[in-house]
């Protein structure tokens, strides 16, 4: 043996010296990954001609070897880490020769392009990213953050520490609209950093939480991180629980689990939704506890109040607090007690295939053992009494059409278990009805007709919905009766509108959180997928930018506004309407809804393009185009780029060679532990892309083939990742903020500023591992797409 270590051993630290230097070298990163690849394979090919490199294994002849076998233990379970009393073998590194391992690498690089490049099942969302990068570059370029960091310091600015509180208060705001780092970094350390440091903020307190509440768009959905990480959780989700059903002695992981092993990416922003959010709560707790310990180094800080009626602590607790619990829980609990629900009454022509074992119980000895075991001798006992009972009654019972009676009944049945209000009206007047009290607090002397106008058109749409519009009515009559109450709720919307437009942080915060909701809304409430979700929020973007840019110029954008109210009656229309033209019967209303919504359509696609233009001629189109191409080509290539360094560590053995010394573990919690600890030195010399691409292929099966939550490991690692941007000496987040803080501040300041925010890092991962139920509890509440 070379060295004395095996040559797989050899091969992986000439891999992680290659790729080390690469990265050193100056070289575009997405260059050094696929250079420090070919280079690997080209020393380690030559060391393996020579005879150095040689590599030991169990010996699969051997008698011990067998004996496991026939013992029950699967073959993949048996390696020289787990048995280290085998016989060995010892053989070439490359047992083919290196022609042969360069040939298969050859026809595995076209494959894995084709498949996670060109024209995989995960191409779809991984357009994702590029439409969530433009949506990012755009509101970044729209000044967005710039408005917020004033409006918000001047909110927070007279908190002991609220500056920085205010820091991060924008940063999770901006990850929830961005996501982009380096954009949220520097722009948050050109504005905030010099404002804090005249205020005698100490320097390392200021660089540490711009530096990490920049970061926060890895975890705040919509993140690029979840996106690229849940392309690939899904594939190592599926394919580790097939390897755990095999080595439990069932045939596929549906038989084994009892449910199908999918892992989707809108559940994965479902799941980053809580542990985002708390880890923006953790580092405005450590600025606001510094404050407190230390008030010369944030001291509190009088700044212009925020532009606005002055509204007293009674006001703000009435309009702001107590409306808002009483409509929000008066509608959940409408909905619990079956007022307010689903009016769909779509009736399938056939019939439902009868209902299957909750478990497949035709399995072999091994496999039932081992399903015993998971599930426990209840949930078999239960299955084999439902198999029984299926077979008694003939087997399942399989689809057929309906007859007309049966249809007919199923309708009925549908009718009657109707609720009397239904969903979509709920929302939209419930949202109508927190607009009017928001405004009621923060015009407490404004005329309040108007807004009691609109208060007795959503208490009338929601009474007129209840008695007057049955479920069987069609969407046509429905608007003719929710017409007026529509029309007053809108009257007094829109007097709210211009009473809110009065104060700053209103004005400033609610154009970009109504994107944010509608994006977010959408992914999170299972209504439509990622790249969908990500395409209207880059539309929205240009048109709130291209708004902003005539708003600046003293131009109206009154044809912004209502392109952006012919989208939502294009996206209401196709929600109430059916406008398939290709039936044999359109009834009327159809056919008007459908030349509605095409309508709409054009005039959106010409605002959307009139929005673009006034972006061009601004000045603003152009570089948002150029960053997100550099930004979406660097993703795509480092992706071919770890592709080339993932085959060459595959041909050689180096995944196999890994997987089993994890695997090695009696304790599954053991192998999750190292590879959470390796994630995170790594970052200190990687960055997340790299990581995810090139680190979490090869350890994947292992740590998604156990029993935890597939969504809790992803978002575990997500975490983790994210101390990759701020852990010295290569944590991006820092080069970003040492590039634009004045001179003042040195680099050993930021250094020791990001400190406390890694350990902060440290201990939001304790507390993920403690308490699993921050990230599964939201996916367990909304429904998954």
């Amino acid at each position: 043996m070379f060295l004395g270590l095996d040559g797989v051993e050899v091969g992986l630290v000439i891999v992680f010296l290659c790729l080390f230097a690469g990265i050193l070298s100056g070289f575009p990163v997405a260059f050094a990954l696929g250079g420090a690849g070919i280079i690997a394979f080209g020393i380690i090919a030559a060391l393996d001609s020579s005879g150095l490199l040689v590599h030991e294994f169990v010996d699969h002849a051997s008698e011990g070897y067998r004996a496991l076998l026939a013992q029950g233990i699967s073959e993949i379970e048996i390696s020289k880490f787990s048995y280290p009393e085998l016989p060995r073998s010892v053989e070439p590194l490359f047992p083919g020769g290196w022609e042969l391992a360069l040939d298969r690498n050859l026809g595995f690089i076209v494959n894995r392009m084709n498949e996670r490049v060109f024209a995989g099942q995960s191409i779809e969302t991984l357009l994702a990213v590029l439409m969530f990068v433009m949506m990012g570059i755009t509101l970044e370029r729209s000044k967005i953050a710039n408005e917020l960091l004033t409006t918000m310091a001047r909110v927070f600015g007279p908190l002991p520490g609220g500056l920085a509180v205010s820091v991060v208060v924008v940063g999770a705001f901006l990850a929830a609209s961005t996501g982009i780092v380096g954009a949220t970094v520097v722009t948050m350390g050109l504005l905030s950093l010099p404002t804090m440091l005249r205020n005698h903020y100490s320097p390392e307190l200021a660089t540490g939480v711009i530096a990490a509440s920049g970061t926060l768009g890895q975890i705040i959905p919509p993140s690029i991180v979840i996106v690229l990480l849940g392309t690939l959780a899904g594939d190592l989700y599926a394919a580790g629980q097939e390897i755990r059903a095999s080595a439990a002695g069932c045939s596929d992981a549906l038989t084994y689990l009892g449910e199908a092993a999918v892992l989707s990416v809108g559940t994965l922003f479902q799941a980053a939704l809580l542990p985002g959010i708390m880890l923006a709560g953790l580092y405005a707790l450590y600025a606001f506890s510094y404050a407190l310990y230390s008030p010369k180094n944030a001291p509190p800080v009088s700044l212009e109040p925020v532009g606005g009626e002055i509204v007293t602590r009674f006001d703000a607790l009435r309009w702001f607090v107590l409306a808002p619990v009483a409509l929000i829980g008066g509608a959940l609990l409408a909905g619990q007690i079956g007022l307010v629900g689903t009016q769909d009454l779509t009736v399938d022509s056939f019939t439902d295939a009868g209902q299957t074992a909750a478990l497949r119980t035709r399995v072999s000895e091994q496999c039932k053992t081992s399903m015993i075991e998971l599930h426990g001798q209840e949930a078999w006992d239960n299955a084999v009494a439902e198999q029984s009972a299926i077979d008694e009654a003939g087997g399942v019972a399989r689809s057929s059409r309906r007859t007309a009676e049966e249809l007919e009944t199923a309708r009925a049945a549908k009718i009657s278990d109707a609720a009397p209000i239904g969903t979509g009206v709920t929302v939209l007047f419930i949202l109508a009805a927190l607009v009017l009290t928001t405004a009621r607090g923060v015009s407490p002397t404004a005329d309040v007709r108007p807004l009691i106008v609109g208060a007795i058109g959503v208490a009338a749409g929601l009474l007129a919905d209840a008695i007057l519009v049955p479920p069987t009515m069609s969407p046509g009559q429905s608007f003719l009766f929710l017409a007026i109450p529509f029309a007053l709720t809108i009257y007094g919307c829109a007097a709210a509108a211009g009473s809110m437009s009065h104060n700053d942080l209103i004005r400033v915060v609610f154009p970009p959180l109504v994107l944010i909701i509608a994006v977010l809304g959408s992914i999170l409430g299972g209504i439509t997928n990622p790249t969908p979700a990500a395409a209207l929020g880059a539309g929205g973007a240009l048109l709130l930018a291209a708004y902003r840019r005539l708003h600046d110029q003293n131009r109206t954008g009154a044809f912004i506004l209502a392109t952006a109210f012919a989208v939502v009656i294009m996206i209401l229309v196709g929600i109430n309407f059916d406008l398939r033209l290709g039936r044999a019967v359109v009834p009327t209303e159809d056919l008007i809804a459908f030349y509605v919504a095409r309508i709409s359509y054009f005039f959106a696609i010409i605002g959307l393009l009139y929005a673009c233009w006034v972006l061009l001629r601004g000045r603003i189109l152009g570089p948002v185009v150029r960053e997100t191409a550099k930004v979406t080509s660097m993703v795509f290539t480092i992706l071919i780029g770890s592709q080339i360094l993932n085959l060459v560590l595959i041909s050689f053995g180096g995944e196999h060679y890994i997987q089993s010394f994890l695997r090695s573990f009696e304790e599954e919690w053991t192998a999750f532990l190292i590879v959470m600890l390796v994630l995170f030195i790594l970052g200190f010399v990687l960055d997340f892309l790299e990581i995810i691409y090139i680190v979490v292929p090869i350890v994947g099966p292992v740590i998604y083939g156990g029993t935890y939550d597939p969504s809790w490991v992803t978002i575990m690692i997500t975490v983790n990742l994210q101390t990759s941007f701020l852990t010295p000496p290569f944590g991006f987040a820092l080069f970003y903020l040492r590039g634009v803080a004045p001179a003042s501040v040195t680099t050993g300041q930021i250094y020791r500023g990001i400190i406390p925010f890694v350990l902060i890092q440290v201990i939001g991962l304790a507390l993920l591992w403690a308490f699993p139920s921050i990230v599964t509890i939201v996916p367990a509440l909304l429904p998954n797409n």
